[in-house]
């Protein structure tokens, strides 16, 4: 047992030599090799000496996590899993059925079959819950059960799956899949071409580049370029994707670190497609980081209006760096900047809360900056949409009915439950709305609010000190009333619910193809990209 801990306290002390080795570890040699030593020591001691069997891995994982969350929230470890799961998001290309799968206790749940790959064309639908994957059981798997249904391609593998309480079999023929940094393209109208990019791989700009050509070649004079919902990715792919529509030698953005060989000014490097065509871009609260970057700088340079709702504000860049065993840790580099000198970073991380919060960067604390024509925009929350559309204040019981995957659940049982010949034509009335909020109390959805952890707890005090005789009354009066305060803010946040049921339905019906296609119709900041370009002196109004 000696040397196996012998081999364990050698890889820390490595690594503290490497970092000793870099100049911006310098000035803190003797504190890092400090809390180096103390840390082997403890682990060693903690290994050798406890009552009950340790699992050395497990208790690593924990510390190094834990540590990282002191940070922030994109400074993480990565395992082999995590790195490989990096490298599909960056190229885009992996071998396997074609599905977007969620894991849930012991279950593989289909969220998404592309449409045409083989888990599609095996007869899977959103919703299905595979059960078995060739001969191992999904429940009880001690690894994760996602890399069951990898494998070489051609190779068949036999699923065993449920669907509405019925079990099924079929067999799925693994194959090259391709997800699509564009995944739709297409003319709007006569004159305005529509752009989805979802993500910022390695195909990002070469799709962009692609689909705006193609469109232009079908006639399109103005662009939409949707960036709604990208949580962003390759820095490089969003400065080639700015110099689309912007000249050779223009900054798009400036990065500063206190290492200084991450200090870097990013000009654009190539002649552009078009630096004249009207641009309107989509954003929202989930667009960020280099989708950030693409609407800040265009903003900046007053070539595109910003349409939609405050981005999510992420002013960081990341890097990942090679460890050991075929790891990784990303780590969070440097701030960026766009040409206007903006950091639109929302949360600050390094001065938090007396609860050890990041708290968000308060509006009287913002900075003003001048765009290229002299308009003002703002830095410390997110990119700021010229025209405000779709903007909600979501409650944390939404977000908790959304993380609950309760929006899917209740798409799915829809599907199931209704015939729709043309999907174009579907609009969610106050009776599905009523059937939705049924819908949660069937599945027993309970959120209970930081107000009613204060009373409980309050409560709990009270009846320890016996006083409970002379509050409990007030106490059940008060909870019934914060439970009918629940049930107001799921209805005040109707609109926003009843939009993210659409979305998913009609994905169930159509695919995510037919989504963009219905979204084009029905989607109301598509409707006022489209008003706004539609009229010249309006566009250049918000430029101006």
């Amino acid at each position: 047992m000696k040397n196996i801990f012998k081999k364990k306290i050698i890889i820390p002390i490595l690594a503290g030599v490497l970092f000793f080795s870099t100049t911006a570890f310098k000035n803190d040699f003797f504190e890092i090799a400090k809390q180096i030593e103390i840390f082997t020591t403890l682990f060693k001691e903690l290994n050798m000496n406890y009552v009950d069997e340790t699992n050395p891995g497990d208790l690593m994982d924990t510390a190094i996590k834990s540590m990282l969350a002191d940070l922030d929230p994109y400074t993480n470890f990565m395992n082999e899993q995590d790195v490989e799961a990096a490298r599909i998001n960056n190229t885009g290309d992996y071998t396997g059925i074609g599905a977007k799968i969620r894991t849930q206790k012991d279950k593989l749940i289909i969220i998404e079959p592309y449409k045409g790959y083989p888990a599609d064309k095996a007869g899977l639908k959103a919703g299905d819950e595979i059960i078995k994957v060739g001969n191992t059981l999904i429940e009880g798997y001690d690894d994760y059960p996602g890399n069951l249904l990898k494998g070489p391609p051609d190779s068949s593998v036999e699923v065993v799956f449920k669907r509405q309480g019925k079990t099924q079999t079929t067999s799925i023929k693994r194959a090259e899949v391709e997800i699509k940094a564009v995944p739709h393209f297409s003319m709007i109208n006569d004159k305005t071409g529509y752009i989805v990019l979802s993500k910022f791989n390695k195909k990002a700009h070469a799709e962009t580049n692609y689909a705006l050509r193609d469109l232009k070649a079908q006639g399109a004079e103005n662009i939409v370029l949707d960036l709604r919902g990208n949580p962003g990715g390759l820095l490089r792919e969003a400065i080639k994707i700015v110099n689309l529509f912007v000249p050779k030698n223009q900054l798009v953005v400036t990065t500063k670190s206190k290492v200084k060989k991450y200090n870097r000014t990013y000009l654009t490097t190539d002649e552009p497609i078009d630096t004249e065509i009207p641009l309107v871009i989509l954003i929202d609260g989930k667009s960020a980081s280099a989708s950030e970057i693409v609407s800040g700088a265009l903003q900046d340079l007053d070539r595109a209006v910003i349409v939609g709702s405050r981005s999510f504000g992420k002013g960081l860049v990341q890097r990942p760096k090679i460890l050991t065993y075929g790891t990784q840790v990303k780590i969070t580099i440097s701030r960026y900047y766009t040409p206007s000198g903006r950091c639109i970073q929302a949360l600050d991380y390094w001065n938090r809360n007396e609860k050890g919060e990041a708290v968000k960067v308060k509006q009287e604390n913002y900075n003003a900056f001048k765009t290229k024509n002299g308009r003002q925009v703002f830095d410390g929350g997110g990119v700021f949409p010229d025209a405000q559309v779709g903007s909600y204040k979501i409650s944390p019981i939404t977000t908790a009915i959304i993380n609950n995957n309760l929006i899917f659940d209740y798409a799915t049982k829809y599907h199931y439950s209704h015939s729709i010949s043309d999907i174009n034509s579907l609009k969610l009335t106050d009776a599905d709305f009523l059937d939705f909020k049924n819908f949660l109390k069937t599945n027993n959805f309970s959120f209970e609010t930081d107000t009613e952890k204060a009373l409980k707890k309050a409560f709990e005090i009270a009846q320890k000190e016996e006083l409970n005789d002379n509050i409990e009354y007030d106490y059940n009066t008060l909870i019934s009333n914060l439970k009918t305060s629940k049930t107001d803010i799921i209805d005040e946040n109707k609109n926003y619910l009843l939009e993210l049921l659409t979305k998913d339905i009609v994905k169930q019906y159509v695919y995510r193809e037919g989504l963009y296609e219905y979204l084009e119709i029905h989607d109301n900041e598509i409707k006022k990209a489209t008003n706004i370009l539609a009229n010249p002196i309006t566009y250049q109004g918000f430029l101006n």
